[in-house]
């Protein structure tokens, strides 16, 4: 039992330790550019913070997490409220917190404080009929929908989104009636279709309920196919010109620390990075949708759910768009791209998985 403990944690641990390596590998050939900080030992830093807070978070009991969630997800709201007011806009959007030696994203920490809340508020209510279902479907929404809002107010598309994802996953492990998803494939096909309607027939209307900078972040997604971006056609270049192994051209890349780590990487460490990047996701999404079907506790299986939707969905949209296939909404990839809050987040979902595992390791025994 102790050595497929182990083999386990080799397992959860191996492919993480090599993005780690290929990001910071990407670090230093940014740092080498012109008109670019040190972002080698900046992302060294994170990470060494970030394997600090998995410690802190796999020492405590998992179930204290869970009890005093919505203190951290009404905090979180708070942020995310005085975000708009006092933070510093990057890219249009006022999303960020400047403070003398980092910054920091609340819509970032917000990911983990409503998979934490959600998972815990759910796992209570244990419904009977579709009476019930529907009241933890409007409980779900509604905390959902509340960060949204701030959310979209700064604004960050790709941030809405993965709050809706993780609802999502959580849902699907709660496993209402088979019905609700009928009703709410209805409900998106009525709402996308007035969207459109409004899109391509009353667009002046659109922008006077949505704003103007929403508007374009919607516009640029629905015409991504179309759009001649100087960012994507320059990944594209890069890509096409590298070879299999370590292969280092010129091709300047806007954004290779973060959205377009994947095309930067293959200019700078050959196809060989993109294949290991690949073949350690596949190894991670499968040890998480495994831990899924086999964890009991419906908060523990709730909670990792709501992590696998987001952490894959991150994966499909930041590889996506570096290949021209999805729009360009600015995920990063997890433990690759650079950025503070998004590592640390990542690290803090670990702490709580590795807790969990430890937990049902405990009880087998």
């Amino acid at each position: 039992m102790k050595k497929k403990i182990v083999g386990d944690k080799l397992l959860f641990f191996i492919p993480i330790l090599i993005l780690i390596v290929i990001s910071l590998f990407n670090m230093y050939y940014v740092s080498m550019m012109d008109g670019y900080e040190n972002y080698l030992f900046k992302q060294a830093l994170w990470f060494v913070l970030g394997f600090v807070v998995l410690i802190l978070f796999s020492i405590f009991k998992p179930k204290i997490f869970f009890r005093y969630s919505a203190y951290l997800y009404w905090i979180n709201v708070l942020l995310l409220i005085l975000v708009l007011f006092f933070g510093t806009t990057i890219n249009g959007s006022r999303a960020w917190f400047r403070l003398p030696f980092f910054s920091f994203q609340p819509s970032e920490l917000m990911k983990f404080s409503l998979a934490l809340y959600l998972s815990h508020i759910l796992a209570k209510i244990k419904s009977k009929n579709m009476k019930e279902e529907f009241k933890v479907i409007l409980k779900a929404l509604f905390i959902t929908l509340i960060p949204s809002l701030f959310v979209f107010l700064e604004p960050d598309t790709g941030a809405i989104i993965i709050y809706f994802l993780i609802m999502i996953g959580i849902i699907l492990v709660y496993k209402i009636n088979f019905k609700w998803y009928i009703l709410l494939g209805i409900v998106l096909f009525l709402f996308f279709g007035t969207f459109f309607y409004l899109y391509y027939f009353h667009q002046d209307l659109l922008i006077n309920l949505i704003g103007t900078s929403f508007f374009y972040r919607v516009d640029r997604i629905l015409t991504f196919v179309n759009q001649d971006s100087f960012q994507l056609n320059r990944a594209l270049i890069s890509i096409g010109s590298a070879n299999f192994f370590a292969y280092s051209n010129g091709v300047y890349i806007p954004e290779a620390p973060t959205d377009f780590i994947v095309a930067f990487s293959i200019s700078k460490l050959g196809i060989i990075s993109f294949v290991l990047i690949l073949l350690c996701f596949f190894i991670l999404d499968i040890y998480f949708l495994i831990k899924v079907f086999k964890i009991k506790n419906r908060q523990y299986k709730m909670f990792i759910a709501g992590f696998l939707t987001m952490f894959i969905f991150a994966q499909i949209e930041n590889i996506g768009m570096n290949l021209g296939l999805l729009p360009i909404i600015g995920l990063p990839l997890p433990f690759v791209s650079y950025g503070g809050t998004n590592i640390i987040v990542y690290f803090m979902f670990l702490g709580i998985l590795v807790n969990i595992e430890r937990k049902a390791f405990v009880n087998k025994m």
